[in-house]
This record gives C-alpha cells, structure tokens and sequence, in this order.
C-alpha cells in the first residue's frame, strides 16, 4: 500500500487475518456471525444469524460451559474476555481450536448485556506448552483441582481463624500470592481481619481507615468492583497518597477483590505478589472465584461463633451453679448442648434449697432438691420454655410443696403455656425427674414423669436401676399424678440422674446405651468431677462442665448429668470413698402394682452381677419370687424387699433376702395336693435356701432366707 491511499475496509483487513466477528444480543437472543467467524464454527461461511443454541452445540461443552463464566467477569469487572473454545463436527470431533477476545457492555436498566468480539483459529498446544496456557490443557485441569481443594477446605472451616490459615495455605495454579490480607467493615470503616506474608504489627496503619480513603480495599468496599494493580507504576499513579503505605513491602502486582455473599459486600480480599502478574482473564478468574468462596466460608463462621457466643450466653443465663456444699453430700454436674442449630435445647438441670430445715420434722437448714429434665426439641422454643419451666419448678419447691404436688403444678403450668402459644399444633411436653434429698438420713424421695428412672453406684462399685413410680411427661395432662417414690441413698453410694442424650447418643436404644453407662460407673474410681467427666468423654469424648465449639457440633442430642454423692465420714468433697466389702439395696412392691414383681427380679440378678453361682442366682431370684407373690396374693399390705451381701468375695459370701409387709398372719406350711396350683412356697424355700425363717414386726412380719458362696480358691 503506497503513501496517501486510503486504509482498506475493516472487514477486508480481518478476512485477510483470518479472523471473524460475533455478535452476541441478549435482548434479541440471537448470535449474528459474518462469514469468516461462519466458516470457523462449521456453519455456513457467509454472514448469518442464530439461536445461542445452534452455536452452543459447535463447541465442546465443557468449554461453553467456562465461557459463560468469562463472560459473567468481563462484564462485572468491564474488562475484554479471553477465551478458547474446541470446535466439533457433527460427528462430536474435534476440529479446530478458535480463540476469540470479546468486549461486553450492560444496561443496568434493563439487566441486559451486549457483546461483541473476533474469532481466529489457533494451534493445539502441545503437552508441554499446554501447561503454560492460561485456559485450556494441563493449567486448566490443574486449576479446577485447585478450586475444588479449595471450595472443601474453605467448607470445612469452622471459624474466622480456620477460614485465614486456609486462605494462607492456598496455593494458586501457576501464580501464588506471597501477601495477603483480609479487609472487614465495621460502620463507615476498613478493618484488618487477618494477614498472612506480613509482620505482626504491620496491619496498624490500615486498621480503621476511613473507607473514603484513596486506598484499593477502600475503593472495592464502596464500589464492590475488583482492582487490579499489575505493576508499582499503576499503583503510584492511580493511588499516590497511599502508595507510601504499600511501598516498603516490595510487592510487584496486587488483586484487590470485594468479598460479597447474598448481594452485600463484607469486606475485601487483598492479593499481593512478589513479582509481575498481567492478571490475565483466566487468573482474574480463578481469583474472582476464590473471593467468593472466601466470603461465604468468613459469612459461615461469622454466623457460627455468634451463634455460639448466643448458645454461651442463654446456658449461663439458664443453667444455675450448684451452690454452697452440703455436709455429707457432694453434687456434681454436666451439660453438653446440640449441634443442631443455636446448639441450645431444652435439656436442663437445677439445684434448689427447700425450706423447713434439714428434714420435714426438723429445724435447720440442709434439705435441698435435685431437678433434671428434657423438654421436647432442639430448637429457640425448647430452650425458652425449658428457662420457664425452671423457673416455675424453683418456685413450687421454694413454696414447700411435695414432689408430687411439684410436678403436678409444673404440668398444668407447661401445659397452659404450650397452649398458649402462636402456634396450637406445636404443643410442646417434658420429661422430669424430681429429687427432695434429706442430707442427714440419705432419704431421697422421688417424683418422675417420663423420665429415665435414676442409677445407684454402690459403694461397692455394683450399679443398679432403681425402678420408681411414675406420671406422665409433664404438660401432657393438666391433672396427671406424679406417685412419689422413697429410696435410701446409704453412706458410699452415688445416684445418677441424665436425659436421654447420654445414654442413646452414638446409635444406641436405652437398653444397650445404658449397658455403656454402667459399665462406665462401675470402672471409675476417685473424685466425682472425675467421674461426670469420664461419663461424658465416653458418649462424645473430652468435655468441659459447659461445652460448645467444634466437640458441640458433633451432638446428636443436647446432654444433663448429675451426680449426688453421699460421704460415709460428712467430709461432702466429692471424693467417692474406698470400696467396702458389702452392700445392700431396697424396693417397695405395692398391692396395685404387681407388674413391680419383674422389677424385683431384674434388680436383684442385677444386684448379684458377681455372684460366682449362676444356679444361686436363679435360685435367689425364684425365691424372692414367691415371697412377693405370697405377699400380694395373701395379705391386702405392699411388700419391702431388702436384700443384702455380707462377706468379702474371696473369703465366702452370703446373700439374705428379706420381704416384710403389713398383714399379721404368718405364714404356715401346707401340703398341697399333685394338682394344686399353690402351696409349695414354703415348701421350695425349705428345700433350696441354706437359712431361712419368719420372724413378726411391730406391724406385720418378715420372711427371710440366706444362699451362701463358696470362697473362691486361689493359686
């Protein structure tokens, strides 16, 4: 072309080149395509217009689907797109690799988008240069590995803390920041989250700086477009009065990017890099990309740890101390929310001092209750009315009122609030276990509904279930009765009281969670707190009197303990004294309730867990057996089982087994006849117990019998 001619057409200079031109118009949905970009795509080589579609399906399509994303960051940042597409037949081979650079423009008003670009034909990279290809080969396998890791660890992250040492720790496919820095707002100011690459100390200068300042994270704050600062030249110009903030890092190249998650910027994410990054489209990509994984993991943990400073508030506010110690008696406590939610629920515990003094007849001072209980569900309602009911159960026991009449009270009073509540369908109940404890006698008198019954840990480490009359779950019914049950907690033995949560968290029923528990109660020797410890480390491992965090998250159901403990010596210091040779348990069998017949069965094999006889187990459980039977059927009185092991296990031992009740007929042998169904009572204690023998009462009789173990031979 000589001097002065006229410059050739535009359409003339790209044919020569090669390259087409696109058009892409959201409006009109329709992509228009002279006759060069026609002949690249497979499609006629003439100009045309075509559904998005049509060349959609000449491109592979794990391609389109990384255009889209191009295009989305061209737009948001105003920047020219760069990507490369493989071109298919319309067999689905591979033909040709397009690369095409594209400039979008959008009209806020109208939430549309147009683009237009040019499209040339390239050569397939080999292997080699392929890993230095900003989008196709091995750097893009390479950086969705990246992202992927990424997006994990980022989604693991629990914390503001854990969500900085995973940013630190990201190494990026090709080009790796060695600064970082993550910007947070509080009302009209920046500050400094966390930084990694730094000294301690050199965030103060950009700690609350006011975001009108002419600084990078500032501008993306109020702007929430990203900015890219490819050299220090670019930096100094177009942020001088800020420039000297940033000048003795030595840093070559930074990314400054809004960190934004549900519409709203939160704060900035600043990259920056020892050596130059052009900031190409595919690394602005990457990371666009990790800017708002990161956003979402900091807006999780932000909600996660003000989640759990609420949980930490409502259980300090709900959940009481156990107060002063009590001569003779030491108390000892757990509670171990959810991790469902707020990690609050509606599991509780209390210690109330009662009026009247140490006992009903006595004046002074000691008596107190012990209250545990689970309302239904784990959710803000749970929780409050869990504060309520405890706060109405102080109350009752504070105006001297009988278990019973404590938990009859307290179900009318949840039942009237649950109904009352916005939302009639939910009513909501509670189980509860009431405890009045007289410190001087051992007499715990006991009032359940719903509840799982308590466990005694003999002084001898022997655990059993002490089975005790029961209600309804309070708010069920406003007029259920609650039958007090009276027990005898003897010098060296520890009561246990727990929700649900301990004993069926870990996929196990009642029956075989509570197998876990005793086992765990009768192993551990030593002071109480230890104890309460050792029972919840089994269920959830490592606990502390009130645990959230991490360890909380793992809870399948909210956890209370508690443990009450009486000294033989009335030291009350939580030591569990040393194990004694014997031991000795009670139960009540009364007229309306024979079903308590089983009860008494299972107690006493459970009683006899180390009997070294399995026949006299069955012989001892046979003849308590008839004795209560006798009672029941004989005489219109209850029966009191009182059962006892006297001697040490290697020296002989014997087992006596009492059943005293009210009538004044003692019993007689008979001779039954070859088809009596009664009569052999006697008869079988005469025959299979080593002693045995009636003696009357003030009011009523007893009858015993003794079954003596052989010592155990050593050697």
């Amino acid at each position: 072309m000589r001097t002065g001619e006229p410059l050739p057409a535009v359409e003339d200079v790209l044919t020569s080149l090669a390259t087409g031109v696109w058009h892409w118009d959201s409006v009109a949905k329709q992509i228009t395509v002279d006759a060069e970009a026609g002949r690249l795509l497979g499609l006629p080589a003439e100009p045309g217009t075509y559904p998005p579609a049509v060349v959609r399906a000449r491109f592979h399509p794990v391609d389109w689907d990384e255009v889209d994303g191009i295009m989305q960051l061209s737009v948001a940042q105003d920047t020219l797109g760069e990507f490369r597409l493989r071109v298919l037949d319309g067999d689905g081979r591979i033909v040709r690799t397009v690369r095409s650079r594209s400039r979008s423009t959008f009209d806020p008003v109208r939430q549309v988008y147009d683009m237009i670009g040019t499209l040339q034909e390239v050569t397939e990279p080999s292997p080699g240069a392929a890993a230095r290809t900003p989008v196709t080969g091995d750097r893009r396998r390479s950086r969705e590995a990246f992202l992927l890791d990424a997006g994990r660890a980022l989604a693991e992250a629990r914390s503001t803390a854990e969500v900085l040492r995973v940013a630190a720790g990201l190494s990026m496919p090709g080009f790796s920041p060695d600064g970082l820095a993550v910007f947070g707002v509080e009302a009209d100011r920046l500050t400094v989250i966390g930084h990694h690459g730094q000294q301690p100390g050199d965030e103060e200068p950009f700690t609350y700086m006011p975001l009108e300042t002419d600084y990078p994270a500032a501008e993306v704050v109020r702007t929430g477009r990203a900015v890219y600062l490819s050299a220090p030249e670019q930096y100094r110009s177009r942020y001088p009065l800020t420039w000297p903030l940033a000048e003795h890092f030595g840093r070559k190249s930074w990314a400054f990017l809004p960190l934004t998650f549900a519409g709203r910027t939160m704060g900035a994410w600043m990259a920056a890099f020892a050596y130059p990054v052009a900031f190409t489209p595919d690394e602005r990509s990457v990371l666009t990309t990790v800017a708002r994984m990161l956003a979402q993991a900091l807006s999780r943990a932000g909600a996660a740890e003000s989640e759990r400073e609420l949980t930490d508030g409502l259980q300090r506010s709900m959940l009481p101390t156990l107060g002063p110690r009590i001569p003779g008696m030491s108390v000892a406590a757990r509670y171990i929310p959810t991790g469902g939610g707020l990690q609050v629920g509606g599991d509780w515990y209390d210690m109330i001092p009662l009026p009247g003094g140490t006992s009903r007849s006595e004046p002074g001072e000691g008596r107190f209750a012990l209250v545990i209980g689970d309302v239904q569900g784990h959710d803000v309602r749970a929780a409050g009315l869990m504060g309520q009911l405890r706060i109405a159960l102080r109350a009752y026991a504070s105006e001297g009122h009988r278990p019973d009449a404590v938990l009859s009270r307290a179900s009318r009073f949840l039942h009237g609030v649950s109904a009352a509540d916005d939302d009639p369908t939910d009513l909501r109940f509670a189980t509860c276990l009431y405890v009045e404890a007289d410190p001087v006698t051992g007499v715990l008198d006991i009032a359940r509904a719903g509840h799982p019954d308590p466990a005694i840990r003999m002084a001898d480490g022997t655990v059993l279930k002490r089975p005790t009359a029961g209600g309804l779950p309070l708010g069920i019914d406003p007029d259920a009765d609650y039958p007090t049950s009276r027990i005898v907690l003897e010098p060296g033995e520890t009561m246990m009281l727990c929700t649900d949560g301990l004993i069926e968290t870990g996929g196990h029923d009642l029956d075989t969670g509570w197998l876990r528990i005793r086992s765990i109660l009768e192993r551990q020797d030593g002071d109480l707190e230890q104890l309460a410890d050792a029972l919840v480390q089994a269920v959830h491992g490592p606990s502390s009197h009130h645990t959230t965090g991490p360890l909380a998250d793992r809870r399948e159901d909210d956890i209370a303990l508690l443990l009450l403990c009486r000294q033989g010596d009335g030291r009350g210091d939580g030591a569990v004294p040393a194990r004694p040779a014997g031991r000795r348990t009670m139960l009540t069998v009364a007229q309306a309730e024979p079903e308590r017949v089983a009860v008494a069965r299972q107690q006493l094999r459970e009683f006899l867990h180390d009997w070294t006889s399995p026949e006299q187990v069955d012989t001892a459980v046979l003849l308590l057996s008839e004795l209560l039977t006798n009672v029941l059927v004989h005489t219109d009185a209850d029966a009191l089982l009182v059962a006892e092991i006297i001697g040490e296990p290697d020296g002989g031992r014997r087992i006596r087994v009492e059943v005293t009740d009210a009538g004044d007929d003692l019993p007689h042998r008979r001779r039954p006849g070859e088809l009596a169904s009664s009569g052999r009572g006697l008869l079988l204690i005469e025959l299979l117990a080593q002693a045995w023998g009636v003696y009357p009462r003030g009011e009523g009789k007893s009858i015993w019998f003794e079954l003596h173990q052989p010592g155990r031979t050593t050697g």
